[in-house]
């Protein structure tokens, strides 16, 4: 199984040999290469550390926070925490950066350190290449044993995430209590169980909680697709409540199922949010190129425009802030709200969504029908050594060079009918391939059109 060292952070599985998999020394040689360039960088001599739940957490936990104090540097230990709100904690800590141990969406057999700087966002692709360059060189220095970095312990920083969002003008929490809806969520037993109940509750919310034991052992695939939520479709009928949430394992992907047990899409999470808030403050939007065209119809209606970024957070972000957007993120059920933080956050994503939905006065299906309507299709290919995707670029740009091409993030062919995005995964050896139309059916006909077309090529 592999060990990924990319520009984003380091993600393997647990178990194997050193330099092929999360070993113990994969994750001391990555943290002191962080916490080197924390300290070159900026000065701060403090990371807040945090984690989900799954059951490596605690081991690899241990190992990221004892390797930064033998360095001096200190550590505010979150413990089980969300992403979003490590990455709020950090300027208010006034700490020189942070670690995620999580491997997202991930299956239990993985984990990985998710790296962000001073202000609380994923480093850049330039700053990410300066850590993979100590990564290579070894050139880190501890600390002697009168200069050891302290360490504290706060588990009070979900609360304190939650306290903010409920202080933004865009949530409306009276009118969120008046509907008392009655809430499903599946937590995936990891720290979903811990940040999004508290938030439901103080929204004045009815909470029926699955999967709620923090134990890393996944009750179904964490990816929180619609075919890995049966469990709560079937819940969410049989408790007759209005809506159902699903998480992934460090809640920054959100979903929502509507109260006839039918997904809400996990692609619309963005767009619904992106209807609330440009409702109230017209402006741009920003979502990755692999994410639906609902969001640039919705953005239009309101008189703004949008942008596509290549995929992954950090290269969102960085879109949003050039073109002032007021919202954005990707389609994966991740939502940006810079007045918040510039992080992809999942329960900034349920308080706003509830808003809309109390104000809307509908049912969660009825609204679903008010958006443009495209089917989506998501294909995964295993990115075995006979895969030269360079080869496999140029002869489909060539094949397909009277259709509008965009190359910024592998390629995306823009057909009449539909687009095909295909790139190589930052987070795990294999090919995506994306496409989208008004029909599935059209929409699985093109990345099958695309995938003959690799396999000719090989």
């Amino acid at each position: 199984m592999p060990l990924i060292k990319s520009i984003s952070g380091f993600r393997g599985t647990i178990g194997g040999r050193p330099g092929d998999n999360l070993t113990p020394q994969d994750i001391v040689t990555c943290t002191a290469a962080f916490g080197q360039w924390i300290v070159d960088k900026t000065g701060l001599p403090t990371i807040v550390v945090g984690r989900d739940g799954r059951i490596s957490g605690a081991i690899v936990s241990a190992l990221v926070i004892n390797t930064l104090r033998a360095m001096g540097i200190s550590v505010i230990d979150l413990g089980l925490s969300t992403t979003p709100t490590v990455e709020i904690a950090v300027p208010l800590e006034n700490a020189g950066g942070g670690i995620i141990l999580t491997a997202s969406h991930n299956t239990k057999e993985w984990n990985a350190l998710k790296l962000v700087n001073h202000k609380g966002e994923f480093i850049s692709a330039a700053d990410g290449a300066e850590v993979l360059d100590i990564v290579a060189n070894g050139s880190v220095e501890y600390a002697p044993v009168d200069k050891l970095g302290t360490y504290r312990q706060d588990d009070s920083y979900i609360q304190k995430h939650i306290d903010q969002i409920l202080a933004l003008s865009l949530v409306d929490v009276e009118s969120v209590r008046a509907k008392n809806f009655r809430v499903v969520v599946d937590a995936i037993n990891s720290t979903g169980a811990l940040s999004v109940p508290p938030l439901l509750e103080a929204l004045g919310c009815q909470v029926i909680l699955i999967n709620g034991e923090i134990n890393g052992h996944f009750a179904h695939n964490p990816e929180p697709l619609k075919e890995h939520l049966g469990q709560l479709s079937t819940e969410v009928r049989q408790q007759k409540a209005q809506l159902g949430i699903a998480v992934d394992p460090d809640v920054d992907r959100l979903v929502f199922m509507c109260e006839d047990g039918e997904i809400f899409g996990e692609e619309y999470t963005l767009v619904a949010v992106a209807d609330y808030v440009l409702s109230k403050r017209p402006g741009n939007t920003v979502s990755n190129l692999s994410s639906t065209r609902a969001l640039r119809d919705v953005t239009r209606k309101y008189g703004g425009e949008y942008f596509a970024a290549a995929v992954g957070e950090v290269n969102v972000v960085e879109k949003m802030k050039s073109v002032n957007a007021v919202i954005g993120g990707e389609g994966n059920g991740g939502v940006i709200l810079p007045e918040l933080h510039y992080g992809r956050d999942a329960l900034v994503g349920i308080a706003l969504f509830l808003t809309h939905l109390s104000q809307a006065n509908k049912q969660m299906s009825t609204l679903r029908k008010t958006y443009p309507e495209y089917q989506m299709s998501k294909i995964k290919l295993a990115r075995t050594a006979d895969i030269d995707l360079e080869k496999i670029f140029v002869s489909l740009r060539k094949k397909y060079r009277n259709e509008q091409i965009n190359t910024e993030d592998g390629l995306k062919i823009d057909f009449e009918q539909g687009w095909v995005h295909l790139r190589p995964s930052n987070t795990e050896p294999i090919i995506r391939v994306y496409s989208e139309s008004n029909s599935i059916v059209v929409a699985e006909n093109l990345a099958k059109k695309i995938i003959q077309d690799i396999n000719l090529i090989k």
